[in-house]
């Protein structure tokens, strides 16, 4: 194994795990995907009760996927699409460092896997067993892994990012929803 492989390997499973915790936190921590609902609903996601669930089961799938380096430039696309919409409907106004709750995490997340993307899966991947790697690395697993997760966080928030709805609306909003999914 090379030193490049080596480093992506820890890149992928820093990455990849870092996603994995954030699903599991998003669907079972806290207050469970009904808490993530009304936290995507005050920052303006609609319908919030479906983006906590895709955002959980998407950041575990990705983030099992990056650690195991299966379709890596996919995987990080949809980390790059993540942070971007975190960034841009959260963190955004608060400026740069994290501990002001800036957007620092979410951008060094987001260039760590455009980088995954650039530098490709690596020998010690799902990707290079199935003889794919050399397909997905490079420019083109940076260009899907930057390209299409600005591309998808955009398209998410032009469509579902509806910021300044009020605490009312939104836990009216959310309610209606989770009463929605119980009786289906």
């Amino acid at each position: 194994m090379t030193t490049a492989d080596t480093a992506v390997l820890v890149l992928r499973a820093v990455a990849g795990l870092t996603m994995v915790a954030h699903g599991y936190h998003h669907v079972l921590g806290g207050g469970g995907l009904a808490g993530t609902s009304r936290w995507f609903a005050s920052m303006g996601l609609r319908p919030p009760r479906v983006h906590a669930l895709l955002s959980g089961a998407g950041e575990l799938a990705c983030g099992l996927g990056l650690l195991a380096g299966l379709l890596t430039p996919l995987c990080a696309a949809f980390v790059v699409g993540t942070m971007t919409v975190a960034g841009v409907a959260v963190h955004r106004p608060n400026g740069f460092f994290v501990f002001k709750d800036g957007y620092e995490y979410v951008l060094l997340l987001a260039v760590v896997s455009v980088v995954i993307g650039l530098l490709g899966p690596g020998r010690v991947s799902v990707d290079h067993a199935l003889g794919i790697d050399d397909a997905l690395d490079g420019g083109v697993g940076a260009a899907l892994a930057g390209g299409v997760g600005i591309l998808g966080a955009a398209l998410l928030l032009a469509l579902c990012w509806r910021p300044g709805t009020t605490r009312s609306e939104t836990e009216t909003e959310t309610e209606t929803e989770e009463t929605e999914m119980e009786t289906t």
